[in-house]
């Protein structure tokens, strides 16, 4: 008997400790010239491109849906090049997303997963920059809120309503989220 007691609870302890909140930091170096480059005086401190919606898309995604793939489906279905991702709403049944880590080039990035974590959608935004989406979301559980770049591994619980403001395919955004670009 008391064998079968520590063996479930070992089994317990072990089941728990896989489902806890997982962090990997990564280095995103792109080339040793490039992250070393100087601030260029040709290169603006801040610029504007102008534009216009040509759409409004309200996209909804239901329970089990992997929120990123999703989105980007989406965006290869409806045939979208540029976007302003303007709103999102719903609930995640786990998350995954990354933050910045660093100061100092090369860049690096902490990768947040918990498989086991529920949270809210508190809001989403970003771009889609040539048919490529940089979705940022923030997320809250009872205690928190937090979020990131969201990446694929965040699954929709309830359902995930994302709101996208289709821009002219003819719009140059290539370099807005170009870190090399300084």
């Amino acid at each position: 008997m008391h064998k079968m007691v520590l063996i479930l609870a070992l089994s317990t302890l072990a089941i728990g400790l896989r489902a806890q909140q997982n962090r990997t930091e990564v280095t995103n170096a792109t080339t040793t010239v490039e992250d070393s480059k100087a601030i260029s005086d040709t290169v603006p401190n801040g610029y504007a491109i102008t534009g216009q919606f040509e759409r409004i898309l309200v996209l909804r995604f239901k329970y089990e849906t992997d929120l990123l793939v999703g989105l980007e489906a989406m965006v290869k279905q409806e045939k979208i090049r540029n976007a302003v991702i303007l709103s999102g709403i719903g609930s995640v049944r786990n998350y995954r997303y990354h933050v910045v880590s660093s100061r100092t080039f090369p860049s690096k990035d902490m990768f947040v997963t918990d498989p086991t974590g529920p949270a809210d959608i508190a809001g989403m935004n970003g771009y889609v920059i040539d048919g490529r989406v940089h979705a940022h979301i923030t997320l809250a559980d009872s205690v928190k809120s937090f979020g990131g770049h969201l990446e694929r591994g965040t699954n929709v619980f309830t359902f995930a309503i994302v709101t996208i403001g289709v821009l002219n395919d003819n719009l140059d955004l290539k370099r807005v989220d170009d870190k090399t670009y300084r």
